[in-house]
């Protein structure tokens, strides 16, 4: 198994900085606006864009959710191991709000599928987009496109695209995994 650097910690840094700036083009102040991170990696790029926005572009009191689809998937029952959920928390009401989905990596578009199903549980957002760090386009099951990405890679079956975050991994790296 070999590794190969995608994206160094300074490269994840600007296109955050990008990322976040997108944001306010489009949504100004974020007073209906809501961020939900899909659990369990984008929740790590969700906080870092919330820590940008509030931070470093003062945008005030911004709305940050997580949400699980472990149960909405539509492998739920398919796998030999068990899945293990992970929490949800989304502690407002998404009725007549724009909702940004944030994930890591895009690849079958099968878990967003899940986050559309599952965010319906919480009323009916006005809008609905999606925003990525990593965007595998030729790897897609269904019609999904996100309508913020960071970087598009073309990597094909056999490799995969791991995220490393600080948070977690003690580093900001992206690596194209080849077996």
């Amino acid at each position: 198994m070999s590794q190969k650097v995608l994206l160094n910690s300074k490269e994840v840094t600007i296109i955050l900085h990008r990322l976040a700036c997108q944001l306010i083009e489009k949504h100004l102040d974020f007073s209906d606006t809501i961020l939900v991170g899909i659990q369990p990696r984008g929740v790590f790029l969700a906080e870092r864009l919330k820590q940008i926005l509030e931070n470093e572009y003062k945008v005030p009191e911004i709305s940050l959710g997580y949400l699980d689809i472990t149960f909405f998937r539509d492998d739920f029952r398919r796998t030999d191991k068990p899945l293990e959920a992970n929490k949800t928390q989304i502690n407002f009401i998404v009725e007549d709000k724009k909702v940004i989905f944030i994930d890591d990596v895009l690849f079958t578009g099968r878990s967003i599928r899940s986050a559309l199903t599952a965010i319906q549980s919480f009323g009916r957002p006005s809008e609905i987009e999606l925003l990525v760090l990593i965007d595998r386009r030729f790897s897609r099951n269904l019609p999904i496109q996100p309508d913020y990405r960071g970087r598009q890679v073309d990597a094909i079956n056999g490799e995969k695209v791991k995220v490393s975050w600080k948070e977690n991994d003690n580093e900001d790296v992206v690596y194209l995994v080849t077996n």
